[in-house]
């Protein structure tokens, strides 16, 4: 098995590269994405195929895609932050760049890539759970990746926490990602900045003086140094987290739960809460093993190095 190109389209951004068989990206390009434009992100996607193959001699191409991917990998049905709604991506960047080309979810790719070359080396059952704007998942099972009949398994973001909650993004009420993401985050600080100014003094300080303007960088620096109103909004939102992964670890009974996405990038200031939420949430515990909850290792790059390690076993 030879090189392969993995490109993670995002909704402002296009990010590729050259990945080898033990996963090493060894050439890397970024475009930014035109999200509006359907055929011309895919003009976007050729580009960037296009200038990696130049110095290397690649065999397909894999594309994680942030949306709903049909079962044959080759469709991708809706994507939020992109204008693609039935697109036959697959068909269409193969028809540009002469290579065959899988598609699959970006948070499935990323999983992928951890649990082949990651964090979650060693387990052949494992969660990523991609904590950003809301949250992504991706699912291994028994050393395959779990989609669905459909394709779009593994949407563990929209997991109802709480009954006619919060208002989210996908049209339902009190969905996981409301609660446990860098935008619960960021409104806790937020609200406690404006309800209680004295207490959060340290992250408006560091957000100019504007309840509005505080952001995840503020909260977590401010966290970083120990102020105790920037900990606290890490302690709840990492409660919410752990509860939510006792909750899959009911149903899926992974051996490992793989934190991974910008907000993940605090590092024990979440992971600490909700390694305890979810050990004290767990069912049956005290009784039975208890999976391991840690860091993504691979970072932004997981998203194309797991689409181009499926690419090459397509």
């Amino acid at each position: 098995m030879g090189l392969t190109i993995g490109v993670d389209v995002g909704g402002t951004k296009a990010a590729g590269g050259v990945v080898d068989e033990a996963g090493t990206v060894l050439a890397a390009v970024r475009r930014p994405t035109p999200s509006q434009d359907p055929q011309a992100t895919e003009d976007v996607i050729a580009s960037v195929v296009e200038e990696l193959r130049e110095k290397y001699d690649v065999e397909a191409v894999g594309l994680g895609a942030a949306g709903f991917v049909d079962e044959s990998r080759s469709t991708v049905l809706f994507a939020p932050n992109l204008a693609w709604r039935e697109e036959p991506l697959r068909a269409d960047v193969e028809r540009r760049v002469g290579l065959p080309v899988v598609v699959e979810n970006d948070a499935n790719a990323a999983a992928w890539a951890e649990y082949r070359f990651g964090a979650g080396r060693g387990h052949r059952h494992l969660v990523l759970v991609t904590l950003g704007t809301g949250i992504g998942g991706g699912i291994v099972i028994d050393g395959a990746l779990y989609r669905g009949s459909f394709g779009v398994g593994a949407e563990i973001g929209h997991l109802n926490a709480v009954r006619d909650g919060r208002r989210c993004g996908c049209g339902n009420r009190g969905c996981w990602e409301q609660y446990a993401s860098g935008r619960a985050l960021v409104r806790e600080a937020q609200d406690l900045a404006r309800e209680s100014p004295l207490v959060a003094s340290r992250m408006l300080e560091l957000a100019g003086g504007s309840a509005d303007a505080i952001s995840g960088p503020e909260v977590t620096r401010a966290a970083a140094e120990g102020d105790p109103s920037a900990l606290e909004c890490f302690r709840l939102v990492g409660d919410w987290l752990g509860r939510g992964l006792a909750d899959l670890a009911a149903v899926l009974d992974p051996s490992c739960f793989i934190l991974g996405g910008g907000v993940s990038e605090a590092g024990d200031l979440l992971l600490q809460p909700a390694a305890r939420a979810f050990a004290s949430a767990l069912t049956g515990r005290g009784h039975r093993p208890t999976a391991e909850v840690k860091l993504a290792e691979l970072g932004p790059a997981a998203g194309l190095v797991g689409a181009a390690d499926l690419a090459r076993r397509r």
